[in-house]
């Protein structure tokens, strides 16, 4: 696509009116609106009548809810249901501990350090019970490598110890 100017004179050699004439045809070249050759838009100013003669179109409605949305919805207003009783229940459970001594901490707290003793009771036991039990015999030769090849390059690599 090229464009050409057209130039009637040459420039060097207008007179002061022929230069003046040039200059208005080339401002008012460059101001004037360009009109598209087909219209892009079309706009009815007819006004719309307020009541028409169409008669109405029952428009059912069929929308229908996916079973995971709608198990999505009742999910979350469970949820927000239940942090509802949640925070309740913290505020008077903080409400009842603003007046609170040591000794109803203590008593407060005793259960739940009695469940924490008898659970590390029994798992020392479980653990000591497994460690009695188990009889290693190794036979043949033992071979020990302590030589490190680290093969893999980068940011993120693990050292393979003896393979």
């Amino acid at each position: 696509m090229t464009t050409e100017a057209t130039v009637t004179t040459d420039p060097k050699h207008l007179t002061e009116s022929e230069a003046s004439a040039e200059a208005a045809r080339l401002i008012a070249e460059a101001y004037r609106p360009e009109v598209p050759a087909t219209p892009t838009y079309f706009r009815d100013t007819t006004p719309v009548p307020v009541i028409g003669t169409t008669p109405p179109v029952p428009q059912p409605d069929s929308r229908i809810v996916p079973q995971w949305a709608a198990g999505v919805a009742v999910a979350s207003i469970g949820v927000g249901a239940g942090v509802t009783g949640l925070g309740c229940g913290a505020w008077l459970v903080l409400q009842g501990l603003a007046s609170v001594t040591l000794t109803g901490v203590l008593a407060a707290t005793l259960p739940f350090a009695g469940i924490a003793a008898a659970a590390t009771a029994i798992g020392s036991a479980f653990a000591r019970v497994r460690r009695a039990s188990t009889t290693n015999i190794y036979e043949g030769t033992v071979v020990q490598r302590t030589e490190v090849t680290a093969t893999a390059r980068g940011m993120l690599s693990r050292a393979k110890a003896g393979r």
